[in-house]
């Protein structure tokens, strides 16, 4: 891979080689595990138009860790509130001798664009672009998931929630049946587009059936950002039926796994005690967010 600008397409043996690298740089930089220079002399920038903790913070520390100086980008008090373009602002700052840009951008396909406006030796990560795609996001939670059970092949993995407007759900979906695993998608109708049958996955709409099914639930943030109104009669009504609370973990496989890409709304798509519980790994996905972030930067690095 040259860039990262998606799963769509990539392949089982590129996807298997960023996660065997992750578990390899696992801890890299923490306690007695040293850094190491795999990105040393190299300028990461983090070129963020929309708000980030997560991503922005691992994407900084993973590029540290690996020995790389790193710029943090935002649009406000620069000279973009002064009306310059997107691609003018990426190609000022390339002009200063970068190697690497992660780029988060509201539009879909802003990553791809800046690939093929800067220079051949730039690297370009996409950190979410619009609802179209979340890359990192969807490997991390596919190395929680393979940490877990020692594959990906064969398991059934419910990803629940807001589909429609989930960056997060198409990146998993195209990691996840490329590796051999079972997908159902789960929400309500209005966020469920019918089409998504089309990548190879079960649609449903009753959580209380897909919940026994699943080895992993993946429970997606409800955007109510990115979302008209009236997709869903209330957030009492969508708690109901798709959030998921102790009594409704009852119907779960002894050994499932509970995923949330963050930030979660407790006590909309999860109540505290569940997050917080046995079945949670979501703490687990942002430590090894970190190991996938340091293995793409790492693998990209070497890429001719």
């Amino acid at each position: 891979m040259k860039h990262l600008l998606g799963l769509e397409g990539v392949s089982s043996a590129e996807l298997t080689r960023v996660l065997d690298a992750a578990e390899r740089l696992d801890r890299v930089g923490v306690g007695d595990v040293p850094k190491r220079d795999d990105l040393k002399g190299k300028v990461v920038v983090n070129l963020f138009y929309e708000p980030s903790t997560r991503t922005r913070v691992s994407f900084g520390l993973a590029a540290r860790r690996l020995g790389a100086d790193v710029l943090d980008f935002s649009p406000s008090g620069s000279s973009t509130s002064k009306g310059e373009s997107f691609i003018d602002t990426a190609k000022n700052i390339e002009a200063m001798g970068i190697d690497m840009v992660v780029v988060r951008h509201s539009s879909p396909g802003a990553p791809h664009v800046l690939a093929k406006h800067l220079m051949p030796h730039v690297r370009v990560v996409n950190a979410g672009d619009g609802a179209h795609e979340h890359p990192t996001q969807a490997l991390l939670d596919i190395l929680t998931i393979r940490k877990k059970f020692g594959r990906v092949a064969g398991l059934t993995v419910g990803l629940v929630g807001d589909i429609a407007h989930s960056r997060v759900a198409r990146s998993n979906i195209y990691g996840l049946t490329t590796l051999g695993a079972k997908v159902i998608v789960c929400g309500p109708t209005t966020l469920v587009p019918q089409e998504v049958a089309r990548l190879g996955v079960e649609v449903a709409d009753k959580l209380d059936d897909v919940i026994p099914r699943c080895d992993v639930l993946n429970l997606l943030r409800v955007q109510f950002e990115r979302q008209r109104s009236g997709l869903f009669p209330s957030i009492r009504e969508y708690r109901l039926l798709f959030g998921v609370d102790a009594e409704r973990m009852k119907r779960a496989k002894p050994g499932a796994l509970l995923l949330a890409p963050g930030p979660i709304n407790r006590g909309v798509e999860i109540t505290p005690e569940v997050a917080d519980g046995p079945h949670s790994a979501i703490l687990d996905q942002v430590t090894n967010g970190l190991a996938v972030r340091m293995a793409v930067l790492s693998e990209l690095s070497r890429a001719v």
